[in-house]
């Protein structure tokens, strides 16, 4: 939240210079607040792990934020009971009259496909123009971010000779970006992905930026120059035990799969694995939702539809 501060304090110029979010005592008078609106397209099969490490994130702020849990209605979901579908998620007919100030995004196991291949790949196309139109930053995860570059921009996906599975080490490149405010030069965070797409090839396309990328794991952050989309191809969001449970779901399915690298002690597999990503998890998202959401969103949610027209003349 901001600090409240007399528009010529000597410190203000110093506290703007570091991103500190301060506001003067007339913008504080002016000020309307209203909750944000969040929707989270949830493409994950295990929809009720993914819901609750996303909300433990963003319910880390001062902030309100109403939540929009949505679903693909050309997939039916295997993993999560049909009740708990029905009761919590809606559609995209349901909500595409509506604006949202952010969207979330999550990855899916569908990597090995082409993604025209995939068979809610036609709804998802429908939401990612939507969410031009309709929302003011969308974030995009993993799975997701590959899909969304590639849509966008052309951006192509490969295929890995081995899964990328663990804790990695990643070097920020952009440190005055807000996204990083507080972040340290180097930040942990999960990968778990047979694909990637390259630093390379995001470079040629003149309205995206690298922000973060580790000397392992490849490209872990990028982003639309007007910060209305965010493409993070790890996981911050993963939960402790989230790597351990995909490593045996993958050892009981027969498929010898590589130990998730930094994760285990000691690379011992019976031995509790270290959070390591935790506070740069809350700081990420909580970043996101005050300096690309809150801080910019328009005070009418129907003014977004008007800003993007604006722009695209």
């Amino acid at each position: 939240m901001p600090i409240k501060i007399p528009a010529d304090l000597p410190a203000r110029t110093a506290l703007e210079g570091e991103n500190i979010f301060v506001m003067t005592e007339d913008r504080a008078r002016q000020q309307d607040i209203r909750p944000l609106e969040i929707v989270i397209v949830n493409l994950m099969p295990t929809k009720i792990a993914t819901e609750t490490q996303l909300l433990r994130l963003l319910g880390n702020s001062p902030i309100q934020v109403n939540i929009t849990l949505l679903r693909t209605a050309a997939h039916e979901s295997k993993n999560t009971p049909l009740r708990h579908l029905e009761r919590f998620y809606k559609t995209f007919a349901e909500i595409r009259h509506r604006s949202f100030d952010g969207m979330i995004v999550t990855g899916a196991p569908v990597e090995h496909l082409p993604f025209e291949d995939v068979d809610y790949w036609r709804e998802l196309l429908e939401i990612m123009a939507y969410a031009q139109g309709h929302v003011y930053s969308t974030l995009y995860l993993c799975w997701a971010a590959q899909a969304a570059l590639y849509h966008f921009y052309g951006v192509p996906k490969y295929i890995l000779p081995a899964k990328i599975s663990g804790i990695f080490c990643h070097e920020v490149l952009h440190p005055e970006c807000r996204l990083f405010r507080g972040f340290d030069d180097e930040f942990l965070a999960p990968h778990s992905r047979h694909t990637e797409v390259r630093a390379e090839d995001v470079l040629k396309v003149p309205n995206l930026r690298v922000l973060a990328q580790s000397g392992e794991a490849g490209l872990a952050l990028a982003e639309s120059l007007d910060h209305s989309q965010v493409f993070m191809t790890g996981h911050l969001e993963y939960d402790r035990g989230t790597l351990d449970a995909e490593y045996r779901r993958d050892l009981g399915k027969g498929l010898d799969p590589a130990m998730p690298r930094h994760y285990y002690p000691g690379d011992n597999p019976s031995a509790m694995p270290l959070m390591t990503w935790r506070a740069h998890a809350h700081l990420f998202y909580s970043n996101w939702l005050n300096y690309y959401v809150y801080q910019e969103t328009p005070f009418s949610l129907t003014a977004i539809s008007r800003r993007r027209e604006t722009r695209e003349e």
